[in-house]
């Protein structure tokens, strides 16, 4: 909590949060995706929950779509309240573009005030020596790297006919689809991209 704003209620207890910045308890909050998000909005989240938020996170590449100046006005509110702001994972999208539009990217992060690059491959597939080095091009530009590591059953652009009939017909045959997945694959991943220092812990997800 807060220390510098009073909480309302404070005679009952509640579950302290650790002061920012944390490394345990990390909540992120997401920004503009299927909705927009100015500073009105948003000023009012974290003038009244910001103690208990983290990071902000955009999707979908919506930084992409708006002017530049409301774009630093939303990071410059969200600094203001201790919250770190993270692109999300629209860098694989960057990918397609080329190696200098990558680096292209990333500076431009820095320049606008971005404090973490979301590495993500949803929707395309990337080796992972690749993938670590995509990392530590984040880091060397002043920037923290977040690596997703995820189990995506059919909304990746990567998942193969043959493996999502596999996965189907474990589904049919009421077998677990955590057998029909390679579990080394996803406890590997992780334990790779958070050995470089910098890194933020690898971010989990998993979505059909």
């Amino acid at each position: 909590m807060n220390r510098d704003s009073a909480r309302a209620f404070p005679f009952l207890r509640v579950n302290e949060r650790s002061s920012k910045p944390r490394t345990r308890g990390v909540t992120e909050i997401r920004g503009p995706y299927y909705t927009p998000l100015g500073t009105r909005q948003l000023e009012d989240i974290l003038e009244t929950m910001g103690a208990y938020v983290d990071a902000l996170k955009f999707a979908g590449g919506s930084f992409s779509l708006m002017p530049r100046a409301a774009l630093k006005a939303l990071i410059a509110l969200c600094h203001q309240h201790d919250v770190l702001v993270s692109t999300g994972g629209f860098v694989e999208r960057v990918l397609t573009q080329g190696h200098a539009m990558v680096d292209r990217y990333i500076q431009e992060c820095k320049i606008i005030g971005f404090d973490i690059v979301e590495v993500s491959s949803g929707f395309i597939t990337i080796p992972d020596d690749d993938w670590l080095r995509l990392v530590e091009k984040v880091q060397k530009a002043g920037l923290k790297a977040k690596p997703e590591v995820g189990i995506q059953f059919g909304a990746g652009g990567a998942s193969a006919a043959a493996e999502l009939e596999a996965r189907a017909h474990a589904i049919r045959s009421g077998r677990s689809i955590r057998r029909a997945v390679r579990i080394s694959l996803v406890v590997g991943r992780p334990s790779r991209f958070m050995n470089p220092p910098g890194n933020l812990p690898a971010a989990a997800r998993r979505s059909r």
